[in-house]
């Protein structure tokens, strides 16, 4: 702080403004930046679900991370006791991190069941992770029974119990026919949430012997299938036949009790009244399946409320109400009514809520200064009551070392006087019978200077009449107190206009002109203090002056609507017009101007409200006026034009720089006139170009003209409607103004040098009508700034820059230009700041020194070059570096060089896209507006090891039956010392499935290796990739085939020559050949005919008509493996957990759908994976094919 600062503090002048000091609730800054330099006590970041249901076929993942200052370690309990991480080959602990993984191949899953905690501690505390129960996911399979045919009387209801076996987590329950079609459900057919089938009344059509209840497991991916159902629906008829020959009875018998049309009753749940529980935030499943005939519907209400509506949803036909995020208030009787043409029955559902516990408010880190006092609250809630207990560093309150500081109060800890040192990690735990929570607390005892986490020097830009807030955040401990000051001098009071919160910023309620400017805040505690500098721009706000107005328009006239606009100068306006509110149609009759819109050609499609929109950066205005178009009608109604030209011009009271002009109107057809507009004509300077000078009102004759010295002045006037404009009026007499002495000096005035030793002036000229007098000329002075010498000047007429030479390099200079005439000078001109030439730099930077990063990047600082060398306006530095070799190579192979440029007085930068292990130089240069300096001497530096490229190939050679040889060569870009190869390979199977992985590591002067021990006509993928110690660089990849087996391939060759029935046959059509050319010879011989062709058609041979299609019933079918051959999963299948799957002898099994026999059902139910199949057809129907119904896909669609 200055002494400015001392002194305001010192004499009392300021009023400071605490903020409200909050000890219990000091917030932790999220900056990094700020986070790095603090210690802090663990805090657990991530970890794995409280309930964490494994796969037993995948490596166990528990994570556990956590942040710290210094960074926290970790250790594990399992089942309350440690768990040493170390002694167990199978787990590792991640590096930096808590997260375990287990390696379960080769092991039971069930052996790492239990209950896991993590515990991050350092230095300053210990936190702790949630319990987490790790379980293995199950899929047990279905048990073994033999279902009877059921038979049921039409009629009457039925409920086919599916009851799948308890799996990890419970599967998902549907139910299918033998097709793997959905069984269709609706209000008389539907399951249950348990997975029962429920049939309100049967019908005949449900006779079936295929009603299957399938479990998929998700996790496992399998499912599995019941043993099909049987059911057969039968009428009376059908029943008193069956009990007749059953007992060899002959009368009927049921005849008079017949299943016929009912009242509802209840088929689940069971009775009058039910009660059910739900959790607060789960889902209310609450459901009601009603039987009778005809089929009841079933309607819901709650008797004491209404039902929630945006929570609430009806499944399965009205028989389930779904409450989704289940509240306090959902409890309470509800009643399901099962109504038919017969009746109605009904059933109470009391429902109770309770509540595992949840917070109210967590318990959050402290950042408390020594001495201060703090309060930790753990505020949750539950049904029942939650209890709470606390822990310090993982070790019960109660169990902890004594401390009088702390005191415990059910959910409160209140922390008193603390000390440096006291900093740890608190836990609150709240648990009830339906779960529990867990949070981490810490204080962290700090004594830091203040720092303002506010940017410096941010800029806040406000429109006039707003509020202004400018922030000031900031951290430390204790917390700091903020003061505010304006123009570094002035102390803001916590009083109108001004505001200061408690976070800091400092809230200006109505922002005026008078607010702008620079505010400082200054942070202060006990430790010191920090300041910083924000500054504030009030903006005028954006006006629309001159409005849109509405018009009438004849078609195919022209429509122009005006929009003028005001704004603050700074800010950078974006004019928009639109239709009706959206954007205007893409047609080039519609043109935009800067304050206008021009519409030609209008068309009724134009018809509508059109707005200008002025946005800026900050705020906007618009403004609306309506478009009428008007159909041009022959009859003498009204017609509106254009108004005629005005007559009559006439100029009065002449004076020497002013004139009254008057006219008469023409005739306005129908629309009244709404302004005139006067322009003139300059015949001494610009003849022929008229120019608008002002406008009028509609109802006014006379305009005031303002005029300029020395112009031969014609004026004319026209005329505006709603139409448009008129004609121009013919031009009045001339009117002539004497001469004067110059009112405005030129403007743009520069001084910029072009050589090192000259001085550019420039400006921009006055026009004709500016001059005010004959013989324009400008006086152009100039003078060395900051130096005792008096102005130089010269006067010079026709041009627009004057050159002074003889000038020192890039030294400021005053200029200033005057206008002259023959009557007088222009006012006195204002000087502006200029520069003479610049030169290119006399010298380099110095002290250049080389840090590197790594192998791809290194940072390089240098001394800045004097200013008094730079010789001109300094533009960067600019730094040239190439690669001379590779540290492998002893001769350089220099490259090409590469530039890069750092603007503005740098003194350092960095230089990426290195290559590794390879020798560099650079050089830097300044550079100046001229050119570059002289190069700095070369400096040489070395990029370390990186990782290799890609090996340059890899070819397969020799594929032998069960071998193959591997080349290789090394890689293009070593990027170091090479320290080997690794190679995996792995076979695939024709499904496109990897195998194993094998992984071999070779020394870096090899080349070739050859495998051996492959596996025959297999297809193997290969992955190689070089390494040095810096790691493994990219891997390429190869594929090859082993060859078939010989043996194999001659046993699928066979020779038809060789095989005895092929000769057999031959011998016997051959014989019949010549028999039947012997009858024909004897035919012919006798004069008989043969008419062979007749008799053909005559007589069809039956067995030569064509086959039919086939219908797309499923044919016979057979399996293609041995009944003693393992069935494998088919492609993406997992294995359940409890063993491979088998298959015995039934004929209900669908293996005979498979292809290969990979993929089944087996007589358990059990399915796994996906499944294509192919239909076959017997062999004297030839080789076609079709494709089978994918089982999988059929079921994946309903699940």
């Amino acid at each position: 702080m200055d002494r400015k600062w001392k002194w305001v503090l010192s004499s009392g002048a300021l009023l400071v403004i605490f903020l409200g000091r909050m000890t219990t609730a000091l917030e932790v800054p999220l900056d990094p930046k700020v986070l790095e330099g603090l210690p802090q006590p663990p805090t657990i970041t991530h970890q794995s679900p409280k309930d964490f249901i494994i796969d037993p076929r995948e490596n166990i993942l528990i994570y556990c991370e956590a942040k710290g200052k210094p960074h926290p370690s970790f250790s594990w309990t399992r089942n309350g006791t440690h768990f040493d991480v170390e002694k167990d080959s199978k787990v590792l602990m991640k590096p930096s991190s808590g997260t375990l993984v287990i390696d379960i191949s080769g092991e039971k899953a069930e052996a790492y069941e239990g209950i896991y905690q993590c515990t991050a501690r350092n230095e300053h505390g210990t936190a702790v992770s949630n319990n987490i129960i790790i379980r293995q996911s199950r899929s047990p399979l279905w048990s073994k029974e033999r279902k009877e045919a059921i038979m049921v009387q039409v009629g009457v209801s039925l409920v086919l119990q599916c009851r799948p076996p308890a799996g990890l987590p419970p599967p998902i329950i549907f139910w299918m026919d033998n097709n793997f079609q959905r069984l269709p459900q609706n209000t008389r057919v539907s399951q249950a949430l348990n997975g029962d089938l429920y049939f309100s009344n049967v019908l005949l059509d449900d006779t079936r012997n295929d009603y299957i209840c399938y479990a998929r497991f998700p996790h496992t991916q399998t499912i599995q299938q019941k043993q099909p159902i049987t059911v057969k629906v039968l009428d009376m008829d059908a029943i008193n036949e069956t009990v007749a020959a059953m007992y060899n009875y002959t009368n009927n018998l049921f005849v008079d009790s017949p299943s016929g049309e009912r009242r509802p009753s209840f088929m689940a749940p069971l009775g009058r009244s039910s009660t059910q529980m739900a959790l607060r935030g789960g889902v209310l499943e609450l459901e009601c399946i009603a039987e009778g005939l005809p089929t009841p519907e079933v309607s819901w209400y709650k008797e004491s409320g209404d039902l929630p509506s945006s929570r609430m949803s009806f499944h399965n036909f009205q028989k389930t109400l779904k409450i989704a995020d289940v509240m306090e208030a959902d409890a309470g009787d509800y009643r399901c009514t099962a109504k038919n043409s017969l009746g109605s029955a009904h059933h109470t559902i009391k429902v109770n809520v309770k509540a595992a516990p949840f917070w109210i408010s967590a318990p959050r880190n402290l950042i408390l200064a020594p001495k201060e006092t703090g309060i930790l609250t753990c505020m949750v809630s539950g049904d029942p009551k939650p209890q709470i207990a606390w822990s310090v560093n993982g070790v019960p309150v109660e169990d902890s070392p004594k401390d009088m500081s702390r005191k415990v109060e059910d959910d409160t800890v209140i922390l008193s006087d603390v000390q440096t040192g006291s900093s740890a990690v608190y836990q609150c735990n709240a648990s009830n019978e339906f779960g529990y929570l867990l949070a981490n607390a810490f204080v962290n005892v700090l004594a830091e200077a203040p720092r303002v986490l506010t940017p410096p020097n941010n800029v806040y830009q406000v429109i006039t009449n707003n509020p202004a807030f400018l922030d000031c955040a900031s951290f430390g401990s204790p917390i700091p107190t903020i003061t505010w000051f304006k123009d570094s001098q002035t102390s803001i009071l916590n009083k109108d206009p001004y505001v200061i919160h408690n976070n800091g910023t400092l809230e200006i309620n109505v922002a005026q002109s008078l607010n702008s400017g620079k505010y400082t805040c200054i942070a202060s505690n006990n430790l010191g203090t920090k300041e910083n500098h924000v500054y504030l721009e009030v903006k005028e706000p954006t006006r629309i002056l001159a409005q849109p107005e509405y018009m009438v328009v004849q078609r195919n006239r022209k429509a122009v609507f005006e929009c003028k606009v005001k704004h603050d100068p700074t800010l950078i306006p974006t004019m928009n017009w639109l239709k009706d509110n959206g954007e205007l149609p893409d047609d080039e009759r519609f043109l935009v101007d800067t304050d206008s819109l021009t519409i030609n050609d209008v068309t009724e499609e134009d018809e509508g409200t059109y707005t200008c929109v002025m946005n800026t950066t900050l705020d906007q205005d618009s403004a609306s006026a309506m478009l009428t178009v008007v159909e041009a009608t022959p009859t003498p109604a009204i017609v509106y034009e254009e108004p005629d030209p005005p007559t009559d011009l006439e100029l009065t009271d002449q004076r020497e720089r002013s004139v009254q002009l008057t006219w008469i109107p023409g005739d306005e057809h129908n629309s009244p006139t709404q302004k005139f507009l006067v322009q003139y004509e300059d015949l001494l300077h610009q003849a022929g170009v008229w120019h608008n000078l002002t406008e009028e009102e509609g109802t006014k004759t006379t305009a005031h003209l303002d005029l300029s010295p020395y112009a031969y002045y014609s004026f004319r006037v026209l005329a505006l409607n709603h139409v448009g404009y008129s004609q121009p009026s013919q031009p009045s007499r001339q009117y002539r103004t004497n001469p004067a002495a110059p009112d405005v000096n030129p403007t743009d005035v520069q001084g910029v040098g072009t050589e090192h030793n000259n001085l550019v002036i420039s400006w921009k000229e006055l026009t004709g009508l500016q001059s005010n007098g004959p013989g324009l000329q400008y006086k152009v002075n100039w003078r060395q700034k900051d130096v005792e010498e008096d102005w130089s000047s010269e006067t010079v007429a026709n041009a627009s820059k004057y050159v002074v030479s003889g000038t020192p390099t890039f030294v400021p200079y005053e200029v200033k230009v005057q206008a002259v005439n023959e009557y007088g000078n222009g006012p006195a001109p204002e000087a502006v700041v200029g520069y003479s030439g610049e030169d290119v730099p006399m010298s380099a930077p110095e002290s250049v020194q080389v840090l590197v990063q790594n192998g791809t990047l290194a940072e390089v600082h240098w001394e800045p070059v004097l200013t008094s060398m730079v010789r001109g306006r300094l533009q960067g530095y600019k730094v040239s570096y190439w690669r001379e070799r590779s540290l492998h190579q002893a001769e350089a192979q220099q490259e090409e060089q590469q530039v890069l440029a750092f603007s503005g007085n740098r003194t350092d930068g960095r230089l990426p896209g290195l290559k590794p292990y390879s020798l560099y130089t650079l050089n830097i240069r300044v550079v100046n507006g001229k050119g570059e300096g002289p190069p700095s001497p070369n400096h040489n530096f070395e990029t370390p090891e990186g990782v290799p490229g890609p090996p340059s190939f890899l070819r397969i050679k020799n594929t032998n039956m069960d071998s193959l040889t591997l080349e290789w060569g090394p890689p293009q870009d070593n990027n170091g010392r090479l320290t080997g190869y690794t190679l995996k390979y792995q076979p695939v199977n024709n499904s496109n499935e990897l195998g194993p992985v094998e992984e071999m590591t070779f020394p870096a002067n090899e080349t070739t290796i050859t495998l051996a021990d492959l596996k025959y006509s297999t297809r193997y993928k290969f992955y190689f990739n070089a390494k040095t110690i810096k790691g493994s660089g990219p891997t390429i990849t190869e594929e090859a085939i082993t060859i078939m087996d010989e043996e194999a391939m001659k046993s699928n060759q066979v020779d038809l020559a060789t095989q005895g029935w092929f000769i057999g046959l031959m011998c016997a059509i051959a014989l019949l050949i010549l028999v039947l050319l012997i009858i024909c010879f004897i035919k012919r011989n006798k004069g008989g005919k043969y008419p062979v062709k007749e008799k053909e058609d005559a007589h069809q041979d039956p067995e030569i008509q064509p086959m039919k299609d086939d219908d797309g019933t499923f044919g016979e079918y057979r399996s293609l493996e041995s009944d003693t051959e393992d069935h494998k999963p088919l492609k993406g299948s997992r294995t359940p957990s409890n063993g491979t799957v088998k298959r015995d002898d039934s004929d209900d099994s669908l293996v005979d759908y498979g292809e290969g026999g990979d993929g089944q059902f087996n007589e358990d139910g059990s399915f796994i994976g996906q499944y294509s199949g192919k239909k076959e057809k017997d062999t004297h129907e030839g080789n076609e094919s079709s494709e089978a119904p994918s089982p999988v896909n059929a079921m994946n669609s309903f699940v």
